[in-house]
């Protein structure tokens, strides 16, 4: 007589499957989801939920990514989808990045027909793509598949990340990548780990990112949590031994999402912040303020 329990029990170990693309490296079970709402085990296979599946299109200036020393002046088609692998409760775009698909509004589009509309916006001065809004890495495939394209007739391709992925998962889109805006959350394990992440993960990202294209780097500053002058100073000094001029954004916190209760952040303490970080950066600059 077949034990059905062990023999559910089996099935499940024969079909779990481990995702690759981040430090979570989750370990699924038939159709289960990941942590980033955006990947599942089908059939013991980790594919991406997220493909061509687009929350948001716009035409941004390049500035708002926030590039300041990448094609200055010029505007972006900029695409997100829904899903992130980290679980800030500060994020500006909460709607997306912390909903999946039987949440999502979305609009299905295949990297052709997003290629050929970069294509088309290139009549209002646009430069090429933008991978943006949710995290892009979670999609990684989308993102490689449709870069390609870009680059292919000519145009340019941005990712703006939290830099939260495994450097396999990089390679495979750095042929394609002109230009990163990285999030460095903060410098210290500890936050990190607040927020579902890991530092070391993200400084290997960001040293191999700015190998290979140009990288600029933000860090949001959170009264109480990574404003602290030693912090700045030891996170501008390890980002000035990569190279002292990667451009850094020092930007201003506001009440958002799960944050609310607080205050917005002193713009002197952004300010304070920012000098710490010239003894060692050359390029910096506020947001937000």
């Amino acid at each position: 007589m077949i034990n059905w329990c062990e023999h559910m029990a089996e099935e499940n170990r024969e079909t779990r499957a481990i995702c690759p693309v981040c430090m979570h490296h989750c370990r699924l079970t038939q159709e289960q989801y990941g942590r980033c709402r955006a990947r599942k085990n089908s059939k013991g296979k980790i594919i991406s939920i997220n493909y061509g599946k687009i929350t948001g299109l716009m035409l941004d200036p390049i500035e708002k990514k926030p590039l300041r020393r990448f094609c200055p002046g010029s505007r972006i088609l900029s695409v997100g989808s829904f899903g992130c692998n980290l679980a800030c409760p500060f994020c500006q775009n909460y709607e997306i990045s912390m909903t999946g698909e039987p949440e999502a509004e979305y609009r299905e589009i295949s990297p052709e027909e997003l290629d050929g509309l970069a294509r088309e916006y290139k009549k209002y001065g646009n430069i090429g793509l933008a991978f943006t809004y949710n995290e892009p890495l979670v999609g990684y495939e989308f993102v490689r598949d449709t870069a390609k394209l870009v680059r292919e007739h000519g145009m340019k391709n941005v990712l703006v990340t939290n830099g939260s992925a495994e450097l396999e998962i990089l390679e495979e889109l750095l042929p394609y990548i002109d230009a990163m805006n990285i999030d460095l959350k903060g410098f210290t394990e500890a936050y990190y780990r607040k927020l579902g992440g890991d530092l070391e993960t993200v400084k290997r990202f960001i040293r191999r990112s700015a190998e290979a294209c140009h990288v600029e780097l933000t860090t949001l500053i959170l009264p109480g949590e990574n404003d602290s002058e030693k912090e700045m100073e030891e996170e501008a000094k390890w980002i000035a031994s990569i190279d002292p001029d990667i451009p850094f954004h020092v930007t201003r916190f506001f009440p958002r999402y799960k944050m609310t209760d607080r205050q917005a952040t002193e713009v002197g303490k952004v300010y304070r912040l920012k000098e710490c970080a010239e003894k060692y950066l050359k390029y910096v600059y506020t947001g937000n303020c």
